[in-house]
């Protein structure tokens, strides 16, 4: 994901909601190494987990992927 907009997304939406990045993991069923890796862009979700994702944070996936939303 170029520029790591997810990262960048899912950072915003965790903190707007006042979760570490350990307590969104338990929340999701992830390790917070896992969710920071998705925050800092070494790692990428696959789509199912992107999707899991949205539905927690009640966003459409766009808001996840794309810039300018």
């Amino acid at each position: 994901m170029r520029n790591n907009i997810f990262g960048k997304r899912l950072k915003e939406l965790r903190l707007e909601k006042e979760l570490s990045q350990e307590k969104l993991g338990q929340e999701l069923g992830f390790s917070n190494q896992t969710i920071s890796c998705w925050e800092t862009g070494s790692r990428e979700p696959d789509l199912e987990t992107l999707l899991q994702i949205a539905h927690y944070f009640d966003v459409a996936l766009e808001e996840l992927l794309e810039e300018n939303i």
